[in-house]
């Protein structure tokens, strides 16, 4: 069994720590070479009943990324609506997508009907193709902050309009949008915590039985 040295445990904890959720990108190209790099990684993720269920859309054509951005305003002004006071005027002046700069969008599905791995577990919970599709974005999202890059996940989406706009296969659900590119700036602090929308617990929640 491999062991870890203290230095590297420490450098994984602060690699989990500057991850961080990017909105604020830098509008240059991300070498392809640095992009497949990126995507390999979804390979190296468990999965259940070893399905590898994620299936990956790179959005690159401009008619595609404008049904993404035009599904993301419209979703964003719906959510909007549901604020008032000062709630409202904080959240319009949030930035929850990097859409416009982000050199490369990335649409992550879960191919829900694969026939890969049988079946194993998913009989009882067949939502666990969609979390294994999670963990293995998990993994790109730290493996591309190795390289200085950033992800940011969309989610303020009409993930059943989006699918239709991309046309997805039949079967494949959206997990996450992701924006990948150059960050213009990171922090180890999320932006709704410094813009006050948010704080992080003080202690992780735990029962007993």
């Amino acid at each position: 069994m491999h062991e870890f040295s203290d230095d590297f445990r420490a450098g994984l904890t602060d690699l989990m720590r500057w991850r961080r959720d990017v909105r604020q990108f830098r509008t240059d190209p991300v070498d392809e070479a640095l992009v497949q790099e990126c995507l390999s990684t979804l390979s190296l993720a468990p999965s259940v009943g070893l399905s590898e269920p994620w299936r990956v859309m790179r959005i690159r054509s401009e008619a595609a990324r404008k049904a993404a951005l035009d599904n993301y305003q419209t979703a964003n002004a719906r959510a909007l609506e549901g604020y008032s006071g000062d709630k409202a005027s904080l959240y319009a002046s949030l930035k929850l997508s990097g859409m416009r700069e982000a050199p490369e969008h990335l649409a992550i599905f879960c191919d829900d009907n694969t026939p890969k791995g049988s079946g194993l577990g998913v009989a009882s919970m067949p939502e666990m193709r969609r979390y294994s599709v999670v963990g293995a974005i998990t993994l790109m999202w730290l493996h591309a902050r190795t390289l200085g890059l950033g992800i940011g996940w969309v989610s303020v989406l009409d993930p059943e309009q989006l699918c239709r706009d991309l046309d997805a296969p039949e079967g494949w659900s959206l997990v996450a949008y992701l924006c990948l590119g150059w960050p213009r700036d990171v922090s180890l602090t999320p932006e709704l915590e410094t813009k006050g929308w948010e704080a992080r617990a003080a202690s992780l929640h735990i029962e007993d039985r």
